[in-house]
C-alpha cells in the first residue's frame, strides 16, 4: 500500500511539474506535452506491476503460514518400536476326565476322575528384519493323578528365512516329523500321534535345523543332541532326523522320514552298544472338511541303545474325521507292537471317537471316549478306558 501511494505522488508531482512549466512558456511545444504523457503511462503501468507482485507474495506468504500450522497440528507417526515386531501367543491342552484302569483285572491307582492341563505354551515371536527373527516358547504341564507340575522351554531358536526353500533355526525347535503329523491329523488336543504317543519319538530337541515348502514340495533336515527338547545336554555324537513330503494336489499330502542316532544317551565315558533308527510314512488328505489318514513307523533299538539284546517296533494308525456347520465328529485306530524281537506277542490297540464343538475363534471342545489295551500272551494286560471332555484353547 505504501509504494502505490509513493507513485500517486510521484506521479502528481509530475503532473503539477509539467502544468506549472506550460504556464510559465506559454509558447511551449506541444510535443514535450506529449512526452511528459507517455511518461506517465510508463510510470503507472509499473506502478500497476509492482502492486500485483506484491499481491501474488501475500498470497503465497498467507499459503506457507497455513502450511506450516497444519503440519504443526498433525499427529506425529510413530516410529516402529519393539512391541510392533513381537508377537505373543499361547495354546492350552486340556481335559477333565473320568480314567478306569485295570492291569490283569485289577484296578490301578491311575483310575479316577480329574482335571489335568496336559499342555500350555506360551510363545514369544521377535522379528528383527525381513530375514531374522527368535522364537521362545515355555510348557507347563499338571497331571491331576501324580501331582506334578512343570515348566520348563520347548523351543528357544533364532530364525534365518533366507527364500521359502532355505530356513535356518538355531536351538531348540520343532523336530521333522511329530508336528508335522499333528498339524495334518488336527486332533492333538485330544491325543498324541502315534510314534508320540508310544514314545518313539519327540515333537522338539536342540541343534540345528533347515527346512524349506514350496507349496508342492516340503523337507526338514535337523542335526540334533537327541535328548529331547527337555535335556539340552551334550553327546558324543549327534543325531539326525529328517523328512521330505510332496502335495501333488491341494489337500493330499505324501511323506516319508527318518532317524538315526543315540538318542542323547552316548558321552566319552558312558558309550552305547546301538545306534537308534526310525523310519517313517504317511499319507493324508484334508479339504473340503474332510480329513483322512494314514501313518506307518518301524524303530530298531529305539528303547535298546544301551543294552546288548536288540529289538524292533513297528506300528500304524488310520485317523478320519468331518466338519458339519456346527461340529465335528472323528475316531482313530492304532496298531503297535512295541517289541517284536524280545517279546514277540506283546501288542498295543489303542482307539478314540468323539465329537468336537467350536466354542469361539481359538476354542474347540471335544467329548470323547478312548479305549487302550496293551497285553501279551504271558503277564502282560493293562486295559485304560477314559470318558470325557478335551479342550483346545489358543490365542
Amino acid at each position: 500500500m505504501r509504494i502505490k501511494m509513493l507513485a500517486v505522488a510521484i506521479a502528481t508531482g509530475l503532473t503539477f511539474s509539467s502544468f506549472g512549466a506550460t504556464a510559465q512558456s506559454a509558447s511551449g511545444d506541444a510535443q514535450q506535452l506529449a512526452d511528459l504523457k507517455a511518461q506517465l503511462a510508463a510510470l503507472q503501468a509499473k506502478v500497476t506491476a509492482l502492486q500485483e507482485r506484491t499481491d501474488a507474495q501475500s498470497s503465497i506468504n498467507v499459503s506457507t503460514q497455513q502450511n506450516i500450522e497444519a503440519l504443526q497440528q498433525a499427529p506425529a507417526r510413530p516410529a516402529s518400536s519393539w512391541a510392533d515386531n513381537t508377537k505373543v501367543g499361547g495354546t492350552m491342552f486340556l481335559d477333565f476326565s473320568h480314567i478306569d484302569q485295570a492291569s490283569g483285572g485289577k484296578q490301578t491307582d491311575a483310575s479316577g476322575t480329574g482335571l489335568d492341563v496336559k499342555r500350555f505354551y506360551l510363545a514369544v515371536d521377535h522379528k528383527f528384519d525381513d530375514v531374522w527373527s527368535a522364537n521362545l516358547t515355555t510348557d507347563f504341564n499338571y497331571v491331576a493323578n501324580d501331582g506334578e507340575t512343570q515348566l520348563y522351554v520347548k523351543k528357544a531358536y533364532v530364525q534365518g528365512a533366507f527364500s521359502k526353500l532355505a530356513t535356518l533355526r538355531m536351538g531348540s525347535a520343532n523336530l521333522p516329523w511329530v508336528p508335522f503329523a499333528e498339524d495334518w491329523y488336527g486332533y492333538r488336543f485330544v491325543e498324541n500321534t502315534l510314534i508320540d504317543r508310544m514314545k518313539f519319538g519327540t515333537s522338539a530337541d536342540w541343534g540345528v535345523h533347515l527346512l524349506g515348502n514350496s507349496g508342492m514340495f516340503g523337507y526338514q533336515v535337523s542335526a540334533l543332541n537327541g535328548g529331547g527338547y527337555k535335556n539340552p545336554s551334550r553327546t558324543d555324537h549327534v543325531d539326525f532326523e529328517a523328512r521330505a513330503d510332496v502335495q501333488p494336489i491341494k489337500g493330499l499330502v505324501f511323506a516319508v522320514g527318518a532317524y538315526d542316532g543315540e538318542l542323547g544317551k552316548e558321552t566319552a565315558t558312558r558309550p552305547t552298544l546301538h545306534s537308534a533308527r526310525r523310519y517313517d510314512a504317511l499319507a493324508a488328505w484334508n479339504r473340503d472338511g474332510l480329513r483322512l489318514g494314514a501313518e506307518w513307523f518301524n524303530a530298531d533299538n529305539w528303547k535298546n541303545v544301551a543294552t546288548p539284546a536288540t529289538d524292533t517296533a513297528s506300528g500304524w494308525s488310520l485317523w478320519g474325521s468331518y466338519d458339519f456347520a456346527r461340529a465335528s465328529v472323528f475316531a482313530r485306530y492304532d496298531n503297535v507292537k512295541p517289541s517284536k524281537d524280545i517279546d514277540p506277542s506283546l501288542k498295543d490297540t489303542y482307539w478314540n471317537a468323539g465329537v468336537a464343538f467350536p466354542i469361539t475363534k481359538g476354542v474347540r471342545v471335544a467329548v470323547a471316549y478312548k479305549d487302550e489295551r496293551l497285553r501279551n500272551h504271558t503277564n502282560v494286560d493293562i486295559h485304560t478306558r477314559e470318558i470325557g471332555a478335551w479342550g483346545e484353547v489358543k490365542f
